[in-house]
């Protein structure tokens, strides 16, 4: 590929400020609904929505365009049982044995335990995983910036499913590594993220909490 054809033209979005303070809003309000959910509805989601969301977030960006992440999808009920066994083996071992008194005690406003239901009740499980290295013609070569790409794959990730008016929750049983096994991935694969992806449960509820205000998260340096 010659110089000139590594770079190719680009139309972006030129909005007035008018329609910038419009469509920053509407995202902010938007946004400040979602709530991450622990009680799902098993009513069915259409594979082509999933595909949708998943292509969505993998419009990140990532170090050097690498794009080091692998969307495991899950639909399985025999899967999920087996993830949601395994997922409750580590899960309960935490709460009983790992997890620090000031751990638990973080824990008490949003009343979980070790069990985990949700993972059966959902149409579907998205398990992300990050790779680590890359193989060219059999030789190991790394990859920079994995967390920070798929942590911002799965940030997005998240908002497209909001977007598309379901809900979810950043479930992560430690240790992963039995998805690993479970999901038969390769050995340069890292489990990083899993997400029940369904509507909420008809009588749902959630934790009474707060975001941060503005002056909390913000400094500004005007």
């Amino acid at each position: 590929m010659n110089q000139e054809e590594r770079f190719i033209s680009h139309e972006p979005f030129r909005f007035d400020e008018e329609e910038v303070l419009l469509r920053s809003r509407q995202l902010l309000e938007y946004s400040d609904r979602r709530r991450s959910i622990r009680s799902f509805s098993d009513r069915d989601i259409p594979f082509e929505a999933i595909k949708n969301i998943l292509m969505t977030a993998s419009t990140a960006p990532s170090g050097a365009h690498k794009q080091p992440w692998t969307f495991c999808v899950v639909r399985s009920q025999e899967m999920k049982s087996k993830i949601r066994a395994a997922a409750e083996k580590e899960e309960k071992e935490s709460y009983e044995h790992r997890m620090s008194d000031q751990w638990l005690k973080d824990l008490e406003p949003f009343g979980t335990d070790w069990r985990k239901p949700f993972l059966e009740t959902v149409p579907w499980i998205i398990v992300v995983f990050k790779r680590a290295f890359e193989y060219e013609n059999g030789q190991k070569h790394q990859i920079f910036y994995v967390n920070e790409s798929v942590g911002i794959a799965c940030g997005m990730l998240i908002n497209a499913i909001h977007h598309a008016g379901l809900a979810t929750l950043t479930h992560t049983p430690s240790p992963m590594n039995f998805l690993t096994t479970l999901l038969d991935r390769p050995d340069n694969e890292r489990p990083f993220l899993l997400l029940p992806v369904g509507y909420p449960a008809d009588d749902v509820k959630v934790p009474n909490i707060r975001r941060k205000h503005f002056e909390e998260v913000v400094k500004l340096f005007d």
